[in-house]
């Protein structure tokens, strides 16, 4: 392999790495400061994974060492339980 694939190949690692940064602070941000209803952080989340898991094939272990935790602790803090119904029965 030639030293200008290899630098195409760091420079895509990295375009992938700060994208995945970026998706990761969005979804924080937005648990944090939207007050979603768990469900909706918990569906967004799992947006994230798939759209994380396509950016990196085969690295399931890895987000489920790293991101899971950290997500699972903004929707416990962050996430609303669950909304009352408006209308009584």
């Amino acid at each position: 392999m030639s030293s200008v694939e290899d630098v195409s190949k760091e420079w895509e690692e990295g375009q992938r790495l700060r994208y995945l940064r970026t998706l990761v602070d969005l979804a924080a941000n937005i648990i944090m400061q939207t007050g979603l209803e768990r469900a909706e952080a918990e569906r967004m989340v799992e947006d994230m994974r798939r759209r994380i898991l396509r950016l990196f094939p085969g690295k399931e272990e890895t987000y489920d060492l790293i991101y899971r935790p950290r997500f699972e602790r903004l929707i416990r803090e962050f996430a609303v339980r669950g909304r009352q119904s408006a209308v009584s029965n």
